[in-house]
């Protein structure tokens, strides 16, 4: 019995015989002659099919471009369909070079995202990178800043924007007493002010709709109801113009003591004002809870709805812990 070839060992093999051809190989001609796939071929005809399917599958997920030729005569005809990578697609080209700094920043780009959240096109990015004799791996300047995502949303919103396909998912907004369920073609994942946004169609109320992730209550359901790939293009953009749009319309006068944490991590983003410093926001209910957090050493100026909010935050800190009191000195309890 022949020994199993490795999946890895597969996929180049396949690669290397789909870019030796001009004219394509048929999916009979790929099983019959293919190492890793010659080597199952036992009759089970249906399991080959599928591992092939899946292997195409992955490799375009990796950025590799491969073209099904379909009868000349019929060009939908697909039954004695062909498939090969066009050089010309996946070779860089010839007269392009990089100077030795953007080597550098291209391999600090590709190092940047933690490997729970790199995306298929960010992974693709990092192989051709590799592709070029650049290490990834290895840090420069002495350190390689980090991203993760956090949020369990984030992942499976990914994977439905890079597939073109609708999610649906509860989500509950500040006021609301329970989550409503959205149907929505996610177009963008954006950062802002270090929180992660979903961008995209909301289906039901039929417009561009964001959502904040940690707003999203339960699992994200990610289905096979696809969309144009084209609605994608020039999203990101789109949705942090929107923000910056937002956060431009609302600011916050806020008095912070000087030297503490709060002037620290405020001042970052603040403007001087007369009394002050003037903070823009997108979310009045994340900066109630932010400012909530740092105690005495904010106080709200305006707006008052803010100051309010931040109060009602203080406020019910105060009442749980009275009514922690109470518990441990007895005086609470059934």
């Amino acid at each position: 019995m022949a020994a199993r070839i490795p999946a890895e060992e597969r996929l180049t093999n396949l690669v290397v015989a789909l870019m030796a051809t001009e004219i394509g190989l048929t999916k009979q001609q790929i099983l019959a002659s293919v190492s890793g796939y010659r080597q199952r071929a036992d009759g089970r005809s249906e399991a080959l099919d599928k591992m092939f399917e899946r292997d195409k599958d992955e490799l375009r997920s990796l950025g590799i471009p491969i073209e099904t030729l379909g009868d000349h005569a019929d060009p939908n005809d697909l039954r004695e369909a062909r498939y090969r990578i066009p050089k010309a697609e996946y070779d860089l080209p010839v007269d392009i070079e990089f100077t030795p700094a953007e080597l550098a920043v291209l391999r600090l780009a590709g190092s940047v995202w933690s490997e729970e959240s790199l995306s298929a096109d960010a992974q693709a990015g990092v192989r051709k990178i590799r592709a070029l004799g650049i290490d990834v791996d290895e840090p420069i300047i002495g350190f390689a800043p980090r991203i993760t995502a956090r949020d369990a949303a984030f992942a499976p919103l990914q994977g439905a924007i890079e597939r073109s396909v609708e999610v649906g998912f509860d989500y509950l907004k500040p006021g609301e007493q329970a989550p409503r369920r959205r149907r929505v073609q996610p177009l963008a994942l954006v950062e802002y002010e270090a929180r992660w946004h979903v961008f995209g169609i909301d289906v039901d109320a039929q417009g561009d709709r964001m959502f904040l992730l940690t707003r999203i209550v339960g699992d994200v359901a990610v289905t096979s109801v696809s969309f144009p790939a084209e609605l994608r293009e020039g999203a990101g953009e789109r949705a942090l113009a929107s923000l910056e749009a937002v956060a431009a319309a609302h600011s916050a006068l806020l008095e912070v003591t000087p030297g503490t944490e709060a002037a620290l991590r405020l001042g970052r983003r603040a403007q001087q004002a007369v009394q002050g410093i003037r903070i823009p926001y997108v979310d009045l209910n994340i900066l109630a809870d932010e400012l909530a957090s740092y105690g005495p050493e904010v106080r709200v100026v305006e707006p008052v709805v803010l100051r309010d909010a931040v109060i009602e935050r203080l406020q019910a800190v105060e009442a749980a812990h009275d009514a922690g009191q109470d518990i441990a000195n007895g005086k609470g309890g059934a």
